[in-house]
Order: C-alpha cells, then sequence, then structure tokens
C-alpha cells in the first residue's frame, strides 16, 4: 500500500531563520499527522536549520537538487552523501527549473537518480510538458521521453524507490491548474507507463504526487482523484496555514 506523500518545495525562498521558524511551525502544526509522510525541502543554505527544527517530529527533510558524483571539482554543486549527513531522505531531481534554467537533460537526471537511490535518497522525479506541447496533444509523448530517460538502466528494486511528481511546467507558479480529471489522465498514463518499462506490481507501488500551482483552494479536489498520490507543492508551501491546509485536505 501506498503511503501519501506531501512535499513542500520552498526553491529559493527563506533565509536560514525564517526556515527555522517555519520548520519549527509546521513540526507544531502537524505533530498529529501521522498516515502520511510530509517533506520539507528548503534552500542548501537552511537546510542544517531545517533539520533542528523539525528533529523529533513526524516531518522529513529533502533536498532541491544534487550532483551524480560523491566529489570533485564540481563549484557549486553538492552531493548526495553530503545530502545525507544533513539528515536528508528526500532529494527533488529534474525539477522543469533546473531543465529550463540549468539546462538538464534526461541523461543528467538518470544519472542522479542512480546515485540518489545508491546512497539512500528518495529521489522525487519530477516530469511534465510545456503549454505548446500540451495544446498540441504531446502531453503523453513528452512525460513518456522524460520516464524512459530518467529510468534508464534502473532495475525493478530501484524503480520502485522513485517517487514521481506531474508537473505540467504551464502549471507551476502561474496559478493555472490541470483539472482534476487533467491530471488523474496523466497520472494513470506514467503509472501505465511504469507497468510497461517494469511489470504492474512495481508501477503500483510508485507514489505519483502531483504539482503546479496546488493551493488549499484546488488541493481537496486534486487530492481525491484515484491516481494522485499526493502534492508537491510550491509557493503555499512557504506559509505554515496554506501547507497545514493542504496535508489536511489528504486526510478527508
Amino acid at each position: 500500500m501506498r503511503i501519501p506523500i506531501i512535499a513542500g518545495n520552498w526553491k529559493m525562498y527563506k533565509n536560514e531563520a525564517e526556515a527555522f521558524e517555519l520548520g519549527a511551525e509546521l513540526k507544531k502544526r502537524l505533530e498529529d499527522v501521522v498516515s502520511l509522510k510530509i517533506v520539507l525541502c528548503p534552500p542548501f543554505t537552511a537546510l542544517f536549520s531545517v533539520k533542528k527544527a523539525i528533529e523529533g517530529s513526524n516531518l522529513f527533510l529533502g533536498a532541491q537538487n544534487m550532483h551524480w558524483e560523491d566529489q570533485g571539482a564540481y563549484t557549486g554543486e553538492i552531493s548526495a552523501k553530503m545530502l545525507m549527513s544533513l539528515g536528508c531522505s528526500f532529494v527533488i531531481l529534474g525539477h522543469s527549473e533546473r531543465r529550463i534554467h540549468f539546462g538538464e537533460t534526461n541523461e543528467m537526471t538518470n544519472k542522479k537518480l542512480k546515485k540518489a537511490i545508491e546512497i539512500g535518497l528518495s529521489p522525487i522525479l519530477c516530469v511534465g510538458e510545456k503549454l505548446e506541447q500540451r495544446e498540441t496533444e504531446k502531453t503523453e509523448e513528452v512525460v513518456e521521453k522524460q520516464l524512459e530517460g530518467a529510468f534508464e538502466g534502473l532495475k525493478e528494486i530501484e524503480a520502485e524507490k522513485v517517487v514521481i511528481a506531474y508537473e505540467p511546467v504551464w502549471a507551476i507558479g502561474t496559478g493555472k491548474t490541470a483539472t482534476p480529471k487533467q491530471a488523474n489522465e496523466v497520472h494513470r498514463f506514467i503509472r501505465e507507463k511504469l507497468g510497461l518499462l517494469y511489470k504492474d506490481e512495481i508501477a503500483e507501488k510508485v507514489n505519483i504526487l502531483y504539482g503546479g500551482s496546488v493551493k488549499p483552494e484546488n488541493s481537496n479536489e486534486l487530492l481525491s482523484e484515484p491516481d494522485i498520490d499526493g502534492a508537491l507543492v510550491g509557493g503555499a508551501s512557504l506559509k505554515a496555514d496554506s501547507f497545514e491546509k493542504i496535508v489536511r485536505s489528504k486526510l478527508s
């Protein structure tokens, strides 16, 4: 049985003190929530602070990116081992903002995915189409290519450890959201594709989250869809009250 996951991607927001305050507030507000996994993904500079803030709680710490090498001359990068030493359990990989702004490819995401699993981090793999691809009915083609590239060479025992976040690029930070029906259709396609890449038993073990302007006003409807296992939340995760409401909407 899949345990639902609600993850907050804080992106490039919150300094060390602000991150500690938000983490501590969420620890207090969500201490009774034990039926799903709650993941906080602050910037690298705030990982240690948030770790301290949520220590001894039911909340998990996650990072927003990592390199595929353990160490080396990679200025500005951070390794999976470094994240593990800071107490991270999860890491976001292949986010569309990484692909668009920093030229990350499916091949790079694949290497990061393999390294995260090897080291013991749970990767949250992001896939999703741009607006023009949605309008020209290429959503499945784009998502299929991203999945095939990311899962290249992964064994069954590795594949079942991946969390997938379907994030239509046109809905990230725009206020636009895929309808629950649209989102669920892509989630179902992703699970079917995983079943073809591996087998149905593996596909059924993988959590598939929805991301893209998830907020308290739409989370109830989105998270009630049968193929949506949780959410990767952006802007609404930066405020304790809105993130708490999204978490609790998965409990109802």
